[in-house]
């Protein structure tokens, strides 16, 4: 019984002195507050509105023709573009994109209707300014769109010309129609694809460098920290529970904020539900932690923090699978990506959040994602038991 009394005073004095550290710690607030709270508002306000509307292009038309008009006003009453007007030749219309007057080029070739009216191919060009893909996304869904349906209605034309008794087949529709639904993003805008991925990596990277810089902390400012790492230090366990149960409490509010209110505030799909999100993200809290904690065994300053911190954030976004599908990285990015907690963290998370999923149906990563915890906390404990009490006690001593 005293030995489990002397445990708790332990696990309850490393909490304190957790919390007293991060209080007097600038770097540690902005890591643990700070970027789960800012980073999320910021990167949806930059992708807000999802979809580009009314994006200017010119037309240079080489044909002249009642059909080539009507491929021009077809397009102009799309949502995704807005016919500026006509050029007279490609050099002005080229001269319009340059200025940023307009985003694409619409040219149509000499001899459009002629070749259409003979059942020849009449190809349109579109040129557009790829500077935003988002831009040249709509340009191609709307001239897609404009022309399947001018297609269609040249098709009924023909077959009522050649056989008149076939324009009613024609003319009540297509017998097998296909309608798209997107699940998970209905105005396939580019925001609700990629941020529900991205409120995870900044999940993954605060609490990773934050875990990492208080190992720098505890160097440079040891009578913030509680205790002495060579009298009466508490013991190895004991140091990595209390700093784990301090850093879920102070994370509570932002992975609410995170999870629940973001998507809120900017209408993003919410499919699933809160509790089996929250119950997810649990293991993969904790996995980040025990990452952090081995690097402490390298962080011997607070500013070695942020050198990791620029070295890993494009390496763990790319392997997450937000950006290239994880089935067709190589292998050994694939291994790479099974190792890292985020990577499990994104692909259940959308799951659940965007798709409805429910923490069953997910439990592939669930499970995953506990075994990162068990293996990181032991390779944790490992490395301060081990490397960082040794190497405190020789600082300490010197």
């Amino acid at each position: 019984m005293k030995w489990f009394k002397r445990k708790i005073l332990e696990l309850f004095r490393v909490y304190c002195g957790e919390f007293k550290l991060v209080l007097k710690d600038l770097g540690m607030i902005l890591f643990f507050l700070f970027l789960p709270l800012a980073y999320p508002v910021i990167y949806s306000l930059i992708y807000n509105p999802e979809v580009v509307r009314d994006v200017p292009l010119v037309v240079v038309d080489h044909d002249r023709t009642a059909l080539s008009r009507k491929l021009v006003n077809q397009l102009d009453a799309t949502q995704e573009a807005w016919v500026k007007g006509y050029a007279t030749d490609l050099d002005d219309a080229r001269r319009a994109v340059n200025s940023h007057k307009a985003y694409a080029i619409l040219e149509i070739p000499e001899g459009f209707q002629r070749k259409v009216g003979r059942g020849e191919s009449a190809n349109a060009v579109m040129f557009c300014e790829m500077s935003l893909l988002l831009r040249y996304r709509g340009f191609l869904v709307a001239s897609t769109n404009v022309m399947q349906e001018l297609g269609g209605e040249i098709t009924t034309t023909r077959i009522s010309s050649l056989a008149p008794m076939a324009e009613t087949i024609a003319v009540a529709g297509d017998p097998m129609p296909v309608e798209n639904i997107s699940m998970g993003n209905i105005e396939n805008g580019f925001d609700s694809f990629i941020m529900p991925g991205v409120i995870i990596l900044i999940l993954h990277q605060c609490i990773l460098l934050a875990c990492g810089m208080a190992g720098g902390a505890k160097h440079e400012r040891r009578l913030r920290i509680g205790y002495n790492p060579v009298d009466e230090a508490p013991s190895v366990a004991m140091t990595i529970l209390g700093q784990m149960l301090c850093y879920i409490t102070i994370l509570i509010l932002p992975v609410i904020f995170l999870i629940h209110y973001v998507p809120l505030i900017f209408a993003f799909p919410v499919a699933g539900s809160s509790l089996d999100a929250f119950a997810f993200l649990l293991p993969m809290i904790i996995a980040c932690m025990g990452l952090g904690f081995i690097l402490q065994a390298v962080v011997r300053e607070r500013e070695n923090i942020f050198v990791i911190w620029v070295a890993t954030s494009l390496v763990f976004l790319f392997i997450s699978g937000l950006t290239w599908p994880r089935y067709a990285m190589p292998k050994v990015w694939l291994w790479l990506g099974d190792l890292i907690p985020a990577t499990w963290g994104v692909e259940g998370f959308i799951r659940i959040n965007t798709n409805g999923a429910s923490l069953a149906q997910v439990s592939h990563e669930y499970i995953a994602l506990w075994i990162l915890a068990a293996v990181y906390m032991a390779l944790a404990y490992v490395v301060n038991r081990f490397v960082v009490r040794p190497a405190e006690k020789r600082t300490a001593a010197a």
